[in-house]
């Protein structure tokens, strides 16, 4: 084998940079000192045939390349490989990562690309273990780097998913070392695998670290160069497929019209359903500098006024025709002091002087919003209000787009996808899977105005062949029990979010399509992904693996072991609250640390970093000094009447402090039977409510959340009445 530092290799590493530099424009990135390690393991992504090439020569070290000995039955790379120092394993064999691991011993820098296959989604694909154990058995520091741009080259293998390039400009992103303890854990078996686990989190964390910061409209102008501007992206009821080109035509004319009556950095409430003109509205005024506050029209009256002093909102955009039809006029009638815009209106306020400068930005539309910074104000979400007043989120450009660059590390979503949009937009699972994520990657979205429509979203979800549904899992229940069998046949994911998924509803599923329901968590705050099940890191009965690019920390809580409260930080974290009592000032997250933000969330996480929600801090009851989940409660009442719907709340009792109320749909429902499944499941006794109260219906909010304020309301009611 060939020393990579003799002439003959460096000759060869500067022919390469010769050739390729002016070719592919390649942009060699971070600090060379990263190498400067006494063994080193280089790990990269691997996005096309010229990675190898790509990396002998650019990298500011010769290195040895590790490559698959089938590789060498192809001649070309046969002629390639005899150029560079390389080491040829088979896989298959027990000696090869001993081979392995004795060149990392000798100190020469070695390359490895742990997928072991090219990239067919743009995502990451499987991470094989070999790796990782070769650098937590040798000690070797591993220097992550990013390539980024080969794979949509011919050189690639993602022909047909993302259009190609003959010679697209290629990145080369070195990150900061890191290293792989080797796992203590019994077996050579475990801790192969928990070492695998820990390099596709390094590589995970390196796709996030390395996106490109740029703020929203330039994520969509990007996009559309990419994809083009006849590329059709978005759909909605009017069954009318909008393209990227239409759709900045429609944010171009939007956002002229609304800045002649707004000031840059205003917050303009934007009162719409999902239809395409809503993502038009919101990309037209990020693009001219105005801020969209999205606001929750299910909140009724004193919601949206709250809404709007938080947010110091004077000017909304709504449709006279949306409003009619949701019977929301009164709302709009009863909001004093505030402009009400209609898009039926703006459009007939379009002149010459308006066209000329639509047709002028649509030809130059980098030229607007070039005085905005990825960190400034993007976006405002109004918390659900489930436990008080609601607050106003500020998001900036680079936590909208963090969390999509975390969401499409971990979920190999792609531009063949298509996403059932039902969840209204104001909510910031809506917001995020719906608007900021379609528009910046090409993956397609059909858009639907109400979640509530359990027997037409599964036929539209047939009839449109969508390959992505989202929903809580009280939506996904209801889907399941109206739909054909074959209505979600296309269906590659099918993520719950904002409430746990009951068992039921994950075995309804499965057993009637045979899809496997991916159960997530996330906050507005946050963007609001912290947590997602897929396929490749899976675990029933958790909300999955952290977000690739975020920090946690546990905040022990008195009387609850083996748990605690979540404090997360990263990039996808707010800029901060806007509250009643400071109206219109960004108010930083406060947590443990600075820039962190605390869930409310206790929670536990398991020995292969899977997290399992125990409950809010809010919903736990002490009773008789004994901290006692409300999650708990209800998941005993849904153990022993299923197919119903059950609502924890808590009362004030005299002699125990707090006392238990169940609200449940079953009107047959008796203490005995939550006595005999609480046995079952092993719960304390205290975890049994004396109280059961039967409603027609459990509350909820706009956002398909138990609405836990009223049921509170009504708890204290039962106290007032038993005294």
């Amino acid at each position: 084998m060939k020393n990579p530092n003799d002439l003959g290799p460096r000759l060869v590493r500067a022919f390469f940079r010769l050739i390729l530099r002016p070719l592919f424009r390649v942009e060699l990135s971070g600090d060379a000192g990263e190498f400067a390690n006494e063994r080193t393991l280089i790990v990269a992504n691997h996005e096309s045939f010229l990675d190898g090439v790509l990396l002998g020569g650019f990298l500011p070290v010769g290195a040895v390349f590790v490559v698959h000995s089938q590789v060498m039955d192809k001649w070309y790379f046969r002629w390639v490989l005899q150029l560079v120092p390389h080491l040829a394993v088979d896989s298959t064999s027990p000696l090869a990562m001993k081979v392995i691991c004795r060149l990392v011993e000798t100190g020469v820098p070695v390359v490895i690309f742990p997928e072991g296959r090219l990239t067919i989604t743009g995502s990451l694909m499987k991470v094989y273990d070999g790796a990782a154990f070769v650098a937590a058995k040798t000690g070797a520091t591993v220097v992550p780097v990013r390539i980024e741009g080969a794979g949509r080259s011919y050189f690639g293998r993602l022909a047909g998913v993302y259009p190609l390039q003959l010679l697209p400009k290629i990145r080369i992103m070195i990150q900061p070392r890191r290293h792989i303890p080797m796992p203590q854990l019994p077996s050579a078996k475990m801790r192969r695998r928990r070492a695998g686990e820990l390099m596709r989190r390094i590589l995970l964390d390196m796709l996030v670290a390395t996106r490109p910061r740029r703020t929203f409209f330039q994520a969509f102008l990007d996009a559309k160069s990419t994809f083009g501007s006849g590329y059709k992206l978005v759909e909605d009821v009017r069954l009318k497929e909008e393209s990227y080109g239409s759709l900045l035509r429609m944010a171009l004319g939007l956002g002229r019209l609304m800045a002649a009556d707004t000031r840059p950095g205003e917050m303009v409430g934007v009162m719409t359903p999902n239809a395409a003109p809503t993502l038009g509205l919101v990309l037209g005024l990020s693009a001219t500098g105005r801020v969209p506050a999205m606001l929750n029209y299910t909140a009724g009256v004193e919601g949206l006024r709250a809404a709007c002093t938080v947010a110091q909102i004077s000017n909304i955009v709504t449709s006279r025709a949306f409003l009619e039809k949701a019977r929301l006029t009164h709302l709009v009638e009863k909001l004093s002091g505030i402009k009400v815009h209609y898009l039926e209106d703006l459009k007939a306020r379009v002149g010459l002087s308006d066209k000329l400068w639509i047709l002028w930005h649509k030809v130059f539309p980098g030229s607007l919003a070039s005085g905005q910074q990825p960190d400034d104000a993007a976006i405002v979400l109004f918390t659900s209000g489930s436990e008080g007043r609601p607050k106003g989120v500020v998001h900036s450009h680079n936590s909208l787009l963090s969390n999509v660059a975390q969401i499409r590390a971990i979920a190999d979503f792609n531009p063949l996808d298509k996403f059932m949009i039902a969840l209204p937009v104001f909510h910031s699972f809506g917001m995020t899977s719906g608007i900021v994520l379609p528009l910046v990657s090409g993956c397609k979205a059909f858009l639907y105005p109400s979640p509530l429509h359990y027997r037409i979203i599964p036929e539209l979800v047939y009839d449109r062949n969508c390959t992505v549904l989202f929903g809580t899992s009280t939506f996904l229940g209801n889907y399941g029990k109206f739909a054909h069998p074959y209505d979600f046949g296309r269906l590659r994911y099918v993520v719950a979010g904002a409430e746990k998924l009951s068992d039921e509803v994950r075995r309804l599923w499965i057993e009637k399509f045979g899809i496997r329901v991916l159960e997530g968590y996330g906050v507005t705050e946050c963007a609001p992904v912290i947590a997602v099940n897929v396929p490749m890191a899976c675990r029933i009965g958790s909300v999955g693996q952290i977000a690739p690019g975020m920090q946690y920390e546990l905040e022990p809580v008195p009387g609850i072991e083996d748990a605690g409260v979540l404090h997360v930080a990263g990039p996808n974290v707010m800029k901060g609250y806007l509250l009643y009592d400071k109206p219109g000032v960004i108010q930083p997250p406060k947590s443990i640390h600075d820039g962190w933000y605390s869930t409310g969330d206790i929670v536990h996480v398991d020995q292969d970093d899977f997290i399992h929600i125990r409950g809010r801090v809010k919903r736990f009851a002490k009773i008789a000094g004994e901290m006692i989940s409300l999650e708990v409660v209800e998941r005993i009442a849904a153990a022993a009447s299923p197919g119903f719907i059950h609502a924890a709340s808590t009362r004030v009792d005299a002699a125990k402090g707090e006392a238990l109320v169940l609200f449940t749909t079953d009107p047959a429902l008796k203490r005995e039977q939550l006595q005999a499944a609480a046995k079952s499941a092993g719960a304390p006794e205290l975890a049994v409510p004396r109280v059961i109260q039967v409603l027609e219906e459990i509350p909820l909010l706009g956002t398909g959340k138990t609405d836990y304020v009223q049921l509170k309301k009504m708890a204290e009611e039962t106290t007032a009445a038993a005294a």
